[in-house]
C-alpha cells in the first residue's frame, strides 16, 4: 500500500562537509514563536524509539532499528505501545501520543527517534503535552509523515527538530556519519550533495537544477509536501514568514506537486518565504500519456515568478543516502551551489 493511500486514510562527505569545529553561535528567528533548542547527545545516552504513525509490518523492524541506536553507542528505551496495532496504525491515537509525551517527559531519554512513517502522526497533534515538549527540549528525529510533527512542534513551541532518517530506515555509512557529526560533535554542517562513483562520463546521480540563482539566510521549514499541505488551514502549521521551505515527495504524480505547490500559493505561504530547496521526488512520474505538466514546468510556474534563491535536487526525500537537516535553524542557501549550511547552533550549549 503507497503512501498516498495512506494519507488519505489519515483525512483528509564532500556531501556533509562541516565547518571548522564546532562554534558559539548567536541569533534569533525571524518571526513567529521563540526559537528553543533541545538537548544535546552524547554516546551513551538513552534514546526513546516511538511509532507515531503506521504499525511495523514486522517485529524485524524494531530489532534493526534498536541494533543501529546500539551501533552509534545509544541505549535504547522503546515506547510503551511500539508495536501495537489499530487497523494501519501503531496503536490507537492516544496510545501512540502517550508514547512521545512520556518520553519528552522521562529526564532518562536524551532523544526521540521515530521508528517508522507512513501516515497517522497528523491525528496525535491535539493530544501532544506542548507545554511538557517546552519544558523539557529534547531532539526529534524522522521524516516522511513525521513532518506532522515537526510542524506542530515548530508552531507550537520553536523546538528545533530533525527531519532525517527513521530509525527502521538505511543507516548506511554516509547516514551514520552524519548522526555523528551532527548530534555527537556537535559540527556545523554544510549540506551539499556528494557525487557518485559511477560509470559515466559526467555525474547523473544527485544532481542538482538551480530554479533561481542566488544567496540567502533564514529558518528551516518543510518536509513531505504532501503532509505539510494536509495541515493546511490548521494550527499546526508554522509561520512561513522569512523562512526557508524544503520539501520533498514519493509516489506522487507531477499534477499533485502542481496541486499542492498552488495549494501554499493560494494561502499565502509561497509568497512569505525568503528561499526554497526542493529535495527528491522519488517515483513521480506521470500515470501515463501525453500532456502532463512536467517538474520543470511546475517549478518554473509556481517558485522561478517568487524570484527568491531556489534549487532542486537536495539529498533530502526517500532516499537512501538522506541529509539530516534541522527544522528551524538557521542556515544560508546557496542555491548557484546547490547547498546550505548552518549559521547558528541547534543545540543548548
Amino acid at each position: 500500500m503507497n503512501k498516498r493511500h495512506f494519507i488519505k486514510t489519515c483525512a483528509l562527505s564532500a556531501a556533509l562537509l562541516p565547518l571548522a569545529g564546532s562554534h558559539a553561535f548567536a541569533g534569533a528567528p525571524l518571526s513567529g514563536v521563540k526559537k528553543r533548542l533541545p538537548l544535546p547527545l552524547n554516546p551513551g545516552d538513552t534514546v526513546g524509539l516511538v511509532s507515531p504513525s503506521k504499525a511495523t509490518d514486522q517485529l524485524l523492524d524494531v530489532q534493526i532499528a534498536t541494533e543501529v541506536m546500539q551501533a552509534l553507542g545509544l541505549t535504547v528505551k522503546t515506547g510503551a505501545h511500539l508495536t501495537s496495532r489499530r487497523g494501519h496504525l501503531a496503536g490507537t491515537d492516544a496510545e501512540r501520543a502517550a508514547d512521545i509525551n512520556a518520553m519528552f517527559a522521562d529526564d532518562d531519554v536524551k532523544a526521540i527517534i521515530c521508528l517508522r512513517g507512513g501516515s497517522g502522526a497528523a491525528r496525535l497533534l491535539p493530544l501532544l503535552d506542548y507545554a511538557l515538549i517546552k519544558a523539557k527540549p529534547k531532539i526529534l528525529l524522522g521524516y516522511s509523515d513525521i513532518t506532522a510533527l515537526h510542524s506542530a512542534i515548530q508552531a507550537k513551541t520553536g523546538l528545533v527538530t530533525f527531519h532525517g532518517p527513521n530509525g527502521a530506515g538505511s543507516w548506511n555509512h554516509f547516514n551514520a556519519e552524519q548522526f555523528r557529526q551532527l548530534f555527537f560533535q556537535r559540527q556545523a554542517m554544510h549540506y551539499q550533495n556528494i557525487t557518485t562513483d559511477e560509470d559515466e562520463l559526467v555525474p547523473r546521480q544527485n544532481r542538482i537544477i538551480t530554479i533561481t540563482p542566488g544567496k540567502v539566510q533564514g529558518e528551516l521549514i518543510g518536509g513531505n509536501l504532501t503532509v505539510l499541505t494536509a495541515l493546511a488551514g490548521s494550527a499546526y502549521l508554522p509561520d512561513f514568514s522569512g523562512k526557508i521551505l524544503f520539501v520533498e515527495d514519493v509516489e506522487e504524480a507531477p499534477y499533485r506537486i502542481d496541486r499542492m505547490l498552488t495549494t501554499l500559493k493560494l494561502m499565502g505561504a509561497l509568497d512569505k518565504i525568503a528561499g526554497f530547496i526542493f529535495g527528491q521526488c522519488s517515483a513521480c512520474h506521470p500515470s501515463g500519456g501525453y500532456g502532463w505538466l512536467t517538474l520543470d514546468q511546475i517549478f518554473d510556474d509556481h517558485i522561478k515568478p517568487l524570484n527568491i534563491p531556489a534549487y532542486r535536487g537536495a539529498m533530502i526525500g526517500h532516499i537512501k543516502q538522506q541529509f539530516i537537516v534541522p527544522v528551524g535553524g538557521r542556515v544560508e542557501l546557496d542555491a548557484d551551489a546547490g547547498s546550505f549550511r548552518l549559521l547558528e547552533a541547534v543545540f543548548q550549549p
